[in-house]
């Protein structure tokens, strides 16, 4: 998908001279205050992904947020406070512009009967989240190198459409609605207030067959970083002449 590069910079943590906490401690501290009940296995998965995101990172600069406590706190419990607006289990879900494989494969790691897709527009991150995926035991995750708006075998597919840290919102929802199925839910993570993004988007929400639910807000556990997530609904088919090409879509947003 022709994006502009993630918007990816780590995000600011409190001050503290205590000593930093181990990732499983953090996580599992993460998932309790979340509310969430995670596989047994959850945590070594995600010790594993961390160790071999930092390899590769050291030549692919995957990410900016870097460190276990970082990781753990801004990566992955930020994923994971997903599960408090949505379901997955058992359902279709696309992660575009998925990057270093955020949000889409916490959620796997977390709700493992997860059908999941991950779609990214750079070769060398889906050459790199194949191999995690293979690592992590889920060989059934589909890692497509592709454009969002140049996918028409996907239009329609999916239960959920998720992306973080890649493009405004008016943007997303051209990129995201004609992949879901009517009855589907697109859900784009943003910062603390996500207002002024909805206002902005209000009329491709509609031209492209959604309709917005109230936002839900969250706490990233351990940390005074506040986010939320932006959810539409699909309540209709999107007209066939959506999505345009990329360039038209940022030139033009509906």
């Amino acid at each position: 998908m022709a994006m502009p590069e993630r918007e990816e910079t780590p995000m600011a943590m409190p001050e503290s001279g205590e000593t930093p906490m181990a990732m499983r401690e953090i996580l599992e501290n993460g998932f309790a205050a979340l509310g969430l009940d995670v596989p047994a296995e959850a945590v070594g998965r995600f010790e594993s992904y961390y160790n071999f995101l930092t390899e590769k990172n050291k030549v692919m600069n995957l990410t900016a947020v870097t460190g276990e406590e970082e990781t753990a706190r801004l990566h992955f419990l930020d994923c994971a406070a997903l599960l408090g607006c949505m379901d997955p289990s058992g359902k279709r879900l696309i992660d575009v512009g998925t990057g270093a494989g955020f949000p889409g494969l916490p959620l796997k790691i977390l709700r493992t009967d997860t059908d999941l897709t991950l779609l990214d527009s750079l070769q060398k991150r889906v050459g790199f989240l194949s191999e995690t995926c293979d690592l992590l035991g889920f060989t059934e995750v589909q890692c497509i190198h592709a454009r969002a708006e140049e996918t028409p075998e996907l239009r329609g597919t999916f239960d959920f459409a998720v992306s973080r840290a890649v493009a405004k919102l008016n943007v997303l929802c051209e990129l995201c609605l004609p992949l879901l199925r009517v009855g589907g839910t697109f859900l784009a993570m943003k910062g603390p207030e996500p207002r002024g993004e909805m206002d902005e988007a209000a009329r491709a929400v509609s031209v492209l067959g959604g309709e917005y639910a109230k936002p839900f807000y969250y706490d990233i556990p351990g940390t005074d970083v506040h986010h939320s997530v932006v959810i539409v609904r699909k309540t209709r088919e999107t007209p066939a002449k959506y999505p345009r090409r990329y360039a038209k879509i940022s030139k033009s947003p509906l």
